[in-house]
């Protein structure tokens, strides 16, 4: 029975070949903009939580204090009262499970003919766990390299292109301001930050090394920043709490005084950059779907043109022993032949689309297979919805009425 209903689903709508394209555009539009849409806005989800798990997870940045000169306010770091004291005294609290100082600057690096400035970073072996950042090549240097002060480097995947090119850093000299320093390794791929910095563009010394060697520093010491790691995401607003209240101690600041550093919550902003992004998702898949409302509405307008050209056929239908139910399912079976037809062409335009963008304006596209399903269910459902009242209309013919229609 269903398969002979479909059968005349196809002749009926065979029959006007050019009302049934019409009515199916609207579907295949709907349909493609829903599937695409969704695909663009997974896909700058897809980026945001890449570079927010590149990153790492759980994590704290004290920055240290503003000072005041002339008049003028100078903005956190400007005044270097963190030291990797701080940073150790930080690490023996029980809501933090990694803690690492960094003491960084810009230095021009050398390797043969090839040279490349870049943003040096010193600090501690901890920094890697904090920021869960693994070893490519070679090894990491260690804490004896911190408290001896040794010229030793870890290279970001961009400075050990830009220097080496296809050969191998391990083991290799190359020159930091002039002094040599031994490659131990190369650190794996992190790929670009929330604010768009290359994070690959980077070298890892020893803090101790950084300070005494290559930057120096005005007080003995003291670093930029630390970066800390709590234990849990619901240890985070205790960890925060900790650390301030440990920092103001070992700082003397008075009761009531401003601090004179600053804590931040890096996974907290990370979080809602990722929520905007998801939000914006839903509204961009939210208004794509407005099309295939209006293909559905389409869908009722010619399926009631259809009954009224056909309620000779529908009479005799009845009046050979066809029941209300059977001139029900068959005009719902062409809806939902014409919503699922157009959902299929749609699905195929809207992952087609969806390459081309990602291969032409370079951004980032994620298509799912749920995606894809939620469109072709959303479809038939539009179908059934919009072709229910016009085959209900037809169901309803008085067979005598239908039969004298001119």
């Amino acid at each position: 029975m269903i398969a002979q209903m479909l059968i005349e689903a196809w002749r009926a709508m065979g029959a006007n070949r050019l009302r049934t394209f019409l009515t199916m555009l609207g579907m295949v539009i709907g349909v493609g903009a829903v599937v695409l849409m969704l695909a663009i806005g997974q896909g700058a989800q897809y980026s945001v939580d890449q570079s927010i798990s590149s990153m790492g997870s759980n994590l704290f940045i004290i920055l240290s204090g503003s000072s005041t000169s002339g008049g003028l306010r100078m903005g956190a770091g400007a005044t270097p009262t963190l030291t990797v004291g701080d940073a150790q005294a930080i690490s023996e609290l029980s809501n933090i499970s990694a803690v690492a100082p960094a003491a960084p600057g810009t230095a021009q690096v050398v390797y043969g003919s090839n040279n490349w400035s870049t943003q040096v970073f010193g600090t501690t072996p901890a920094y890697l766990a904090v920021r869960d950042w693994n070893v490519a090549a070679g090894y990491a240097f260690t804490d004896s390299d911190v408290r001896s002060a040794t010229r030793v480097a870890l290279l970001g995947k961009t400075v050990a292109n830009n220097l080496f090119g296809d050969e191998d850093p391990v083991n290799k000299t190359i020159r930091i301001k002039q002094s040599p320093y031994l490659v131990v390794g190369v650190l794996a791929v992190k790929g670009q930050s929330l604010d768009g910095r290359d994070q690959d563009d980077s070298i890892l010394i020893p803090v101790t090394t950084a300070q005494r060697k290559l930057f120096g520093t005005q007080f003995q010491g003291t670093v930029r920043f630390i970066m800390a790691q709590g234990i849990s995401a619901q240890a985070m607003p205790a960890a925060e709490r900790d650390m301030t209240e440990l920092l103001r101690q070992r700082h003397h600041v008075q009761e009531g005084a401003e601090s004179d550093f600053t804590v931040r919550n890096l996974t907290a902003l990370a979080n809602t950059a990722a929520q905007a992004t998801r939000v914006m998702s839903v509204m961009l898949g939210a208004i794509a779907s407005i099309s295939l409302l209006v293909g559905g509405i389409g869908i009722m307008n010619i399926m009631l043109v259809s009954v009224t050209e056909r309620t000779r056929e529908i009479g005799i239908r009845i009046a050979i022993g066809a029941r209300q139910r059977d001139i029900l399912t068959q005009f719902l079976m062409e809806a939902i032949f014409i919503s699922v037809s157009g959902c299929t062409i749609g699905i195929v335009l809207g992952v087609g689309g969806a390459v081309i963008v990602n291969q032409t304006a370079e951004i980032a596209v994620v298509i799912t297979g749920s995606s894809i399903v939620m469109a072709f269910m959303v479809a038939a459902c539009v179908g059934i919805f919009f072709g229910f009242y016009p085959a209900r209309k037809a169901a309803r013919l008085k067979p005598i009425d239908a039969l004298r229609y001119q």
